[in-house]
């Protein structure tokens, strides 16, 4: 009875009743153990008409109930969140450069300032490839060491983020929220598609070209990139199914960014009113040579090569970086339905293209009027957020506009104060005295300048910046060894847009289309050096030619 008594406990400890479930604590398995031993000490005391109860058998009955019991997971360990914080490597690598250029003695005629701010400024470009954070939080974290290393003021360090540059980028950001909001860029971007739309490459043609139209017109190529062709270019993305992010990039839009990026160097170098900084490149000509640039002399200089490149460049990264979409017949069609889907434009519509030719009629004729591209932009986002069309919620919302402001205004800060502290003029000194004592033919001594100007320009976050640092010295090294000085001043005005494809942040339009998100950094660079070596083959080897052609050597 004993027995049967203990193994119905048993039995109601562990089965449970048709409307529960099998519950079992790590508690009550405790307690249950610790029961079913009393149990046991009992049963070994009791002897029920002199047969010995089978304690061997109930002890293996309690003990396998137990075992069971206290095996059934009822606490699941949490799993511990994933790391938060910036990847260690890269984070290793960019401070181990900063350190070590830190301690490396600084040459002769190179104050110590100066040298300090190189250190921090290339740790922070190590940053930025490796990207151990958000390209802001790293450009962030360089202007911190260089406050808090006394190399520059707090006021020095955060200068540029009254620079209008970074202002008028990110508020290209804004517009293209609006453009794509309002459907009015889906709208353009079928109409484009329905007309050019049956090839990847003849819809990338018709943007290259389209805005090589209008770069005589606008002369700011960040408002070009920013406020007309990335909103334009994002829809066309949409619109074929190629999302930042999702991994639909490589369909379409990561070959159209960078190609957009790549030829608006390229339109930009082709005439004088196509970028801010080229009648700078003109002024300081006109100052060192006492030669005068005018608006015919550069265009007749440039439309061959230009056209060469606007040409090639585009063909060139369809093949090394193809997208995975490259024939579509039934676009056209598609693209046709979509429009008549539509119907007419909305109220919103309506104010986006009315604000849009505002803006742009301001940025063609804002010379004339005295408003500049920034202050135009702010009006127009001005009357998209008074009438509703975007809300500053939504303007708040845009973190790749703010991140972009953040890292772009800070690396022309630390480029800035690296020429106030004399670094480049002493870097421009040591190129004209080291190319000029190899007694070369002022062919191959051009053709060295030329490389050293060029790529100096990783150091640079503008081609204004890099012009008024390098542009003078350069020019007078090769008017010296020989060069033809109109030629080489034709030639280092050129490649001072040229030079800007070289980098996310080295001309106005960079970081407007890398900010996009469809083509990572790494790919950015690399395929920016290939076209970089492209251009100049084209530059200085069609140029070249084209140049004897007109008489310019």
């Amino acid at each position: 009875m004993a027995s049967l008594a203990l193994t119905s406990a048993v039995n109601l400890r562990l089965r449970p009743t048709p409307s529960q479930k099998p519950r079992i604590s790590i508690t009550q398995s405790l307690h249950f153990t610790q029961t079913s031993v009393k149990s046991t000490n009992l049963g070994k005391s009791l002897n029920l008409g002199g047969k010995r109860l089978n304690l061997e058998k109930s002890r293996r009955v309690i003990v396998k109930a137990s075992a069971s019991a206290s095996s059934s997971p009822a606490i699941v360990p949490q799993q511990q969140p994933p790391w938060q914080g910036a990847a260690m490597k890269p984070l290793i690598a960019s401070i181990a450069t900063g350190v070590i250029l830190w301690f490396i003695p600084a040459p002769a005629g190179v104050t110590k300032n100066a040298w300090q701010l190189l250190a921090i400024f290339l740790a922070t470009i190590v940053g930025i490839i490796t990207q151990p954070l958000p390209l802001g939080a790293v450009a962030l974290m360089g202007l911190g060491a260089c406050v808090l290393t006394k190399t520059l003021t707090f006021a020095a360090a955060f200068s540029a983020f009254g620079d209008p540059i970074p202002w008028l980028i990110a508020l290209a950001f804004f517009f293209a929220r609006g453009f794509i909001k309002t459907g009015l860029g889906n709208r353009i971007a079928y109409q484009f598609v329905k007309l050019f739309g049956s090839s990847s490459l003849g819809l990338g043609y018709s943007l290259v070209f389209s805005e090589a139209l209008l770069a005589p017109a606008i002369p700011s190529v960040s408002a070009r990139a920013g406020g007309i062709f990335l909103p334009l270019v994002k829809s066309l993305c949409v619109a074929c199914g190629s999302n930042a992010g999702d991994g639909t990039e490589h369909k379409l839009g990561s070959w159209l960014m960078l190609t957009c990026f790549q030829t608006s160097v390229i339109s930009s170098s082709m005439f004088l009113t196509a970028m801010a900084a080229n009648p700078l490149s003109a002024n300081l000509t006109l100052s060192t040579i006492n030669q005068t640039i005018g608006w015919m002399d550069w265009a007749k200089a440039a439309i061959v090569p230009g056209l060469v490149s606007l040409i090639v460049v585009p063909l060139l990264l369809y093949i090394i970086y193809p997208p995975t979409v490259k024939s579509s017949p039934d676009a056209p069609r598609l693209a046709k339905e979509r429009l008549e889907k539509m119907g007419p434009m909305s109220k919103n519509e309506i104010i986006m293209a009315v604000t849009l030719l505002l803006t742009v009629g301001l940025w063609v004729f804002g010379g004339a009027l005295k408003v500049d591209a920034v202050t135009a932009a702010i009006l127009g986002l001005s009357v998209l957020l008074v009438t509703g069309v975007v809300t500053w919620k939504e303007c708040l919302g845009e973190a790749v506009a703010w991140d972009t402001l953040t890292w772009f205004a800070a690396l022309i800060a630390m480029a800035g104060y690296l020429n106030k502290y004399g670094l480049i003029s002493w870097f421009s000194e040591t190129v004209v005295k080291v190319v000029g004592g190899l007694g070369l033919s002022w062919q191959l001594s051009f053709g060295i300048l030329v490389l050293l100007y060029f790529y100096s320009h990783y150091f640079f976050a503008s081609g204004a910046a890099h012009i008024g640092a390098m542009f003078t010295a350069f020019l007078s090294v090769a008017s010296a060894l020989g060069t033809p000085p109109y030629l080489g001043a034709l030639v280092l005005s050129f490649l001072s847009n040229l030079m800007g494809g070289i980098t996310h942040y080295g001309i106005g339009s960079a970081p407007v289309f890398y900010g996009a998100n469809y083509v990572p950094l790494a790919k950015w660079w690399g395929y920016g050096f290939v076209c970089s070596v492209v251009n100049l083959l084209i530059w200085l080897g069609v140029g070249g030619i084209w140049w004897k052609a007109i008489g310019l050597w």
